[in-house]
């Protein structure tokens, strides 16, 4: 059986090649309703398959784009990549994920992979380490959003949410429950992200507990186990932790089982990420809620929004912030523990 062409769909659907055309890119403005049925009609009834690579050499696109993930293990970053991906697919455009694990190495490496393919745009969680490289994407016009971080220095539209005044929310929660001794839990303090938060928290002991010294873990996830265990040790254990995120999380969770402490009565805690079973733990676990899916909605809306711009030799969207709340969930574990009088 011969392939079916697109004047074959015009033919069968009794409509132009141009209305075809205009059809498969996605341009409905001046196209009735009966009219998108019928072409859709006849696509299916004769099995057409657009030629993607026609498309693309046309276009000098390619309708991909690619996403540089920092750690796939993060709930909250798998639920941006799903708000990423459910927008690029109703746009019709395909993504490529790429996974770092916070490697330097591999976040270049990935960068020019992508490059490598042609894709339109990249959509990033910065690790820190590659100013120089994303200044240069930048300055060759290449179209690029970051998601979650910032790097000083680099001028692009980023999408974040507000770190500081989450922390701040978390800790003075804590404190108006009745703890003095609140410890923050982080990964290291090599992005901005997590930065954020410990000055969220510092500010918040500052002014609800100046009389109290801050308490600020930050190290390899691996290691902070380890120091929680030289804390119970010396007697120097705080009475409330707030974890960086769902890693942070699962090394808190192991420190407390292997000294038989209980939540909250012996160590009250907060997390932050979207953790799925939050609500099925006993007790359950406080949170602090980040809108990860729209996140990802609104970075891929931006990215493809200077890429069209570029396509179309328009004006490109002015540099822009898009900053999102987080959500406090207050459940069973923030409680104030037994030995606060």
């Amino acid at each position: 059986m011969a392939k079916m062409t697109m004047a074959d769909v015009a033919r069968e659907a009794g409509v132009s090649k141009s209305t075809v055309s205009q059809y498969l890119n996605g341009r409905y403005e001046y196209m009735s309703s009966n009219t998108k049925d019928k072409i859709a009609a006849a696509i299916q009834a004769l099995d057409y398959r657009p030629n993607v690579l026609a498309r693309s050499l046309k276009q000098k696109r390619t309708f991909t784009i690619g996403v540089i993930v920092a750690n796939m293990l993060h709930q909250f970053s798998l639920e941006i990549c799903r708000g990423i991906e459910s927008y690029c697919r109703e746009q019709g455009i395909s993504v490529i994920l790429c996974n770092t694990d916070e490697d330097e190495a591999r976040e270049r490496e990935d960068l020019e992979l992508l490059r490598s393919k042609q894709v339109d745009g990249v959509i990033a969680f910065p690790s820190g380490q590659l100013t120089p490289l994303y200044q240069k994407l930048v300055q060759e016009g290449f179209p690029l959003v970051f998601v979650d971080r910032k790097l000083e220095g680099v001028q692009v539209s980023r999408v974040v949410v507000d770190n500081e005044q989450a922390a701040y929310k978390a800790t003075e929660h804590l404190i108006h429950t009745g703890h003095q001794h609140i410890a923050m839990l982080t990964a290291p303090l090599s992005i901005s992200t997590r930065v954020e938060r410990v000055h969220g928290y510092t500010r918040a002991m500052e002014e609800l507990l100046p009389q109290i010294t801050p308490m600020i873990l930050s190290d390899e996830v691996k290691q902070l186990r380890h120091t929680l265990s030289t804390w119970a040790q010396q007697k120097q254990l705080p009475t409330a932790i707030i974890a960086g995120n769902d890693l942070v999380l699962l090394e808190v969770l192991a420190f407390l089982k292997e000294y038989q402490l209980q939540i909250p009565q012996d160590m009250a805690l907060i997390v932050f990420d979207n953790i799925p079973f939050a609500e099925l733990l006993t007790p359950t676990l406080s949170t602090i809620v980040q809108p990860s899916h729209d996140m990802g909605r609104q970075a891929a809306e931006m990215l493809l929004a200077s890429i069209s711009a570029q396509s179309t030799q328009q004006e490109q969207p002015a540099i822009q912030e898009k900053q999102f709340n987080c959500t406090l969930m207050i459940r069973e574990s923030s409680a104030q523990p037994m030995n606060i009088q």
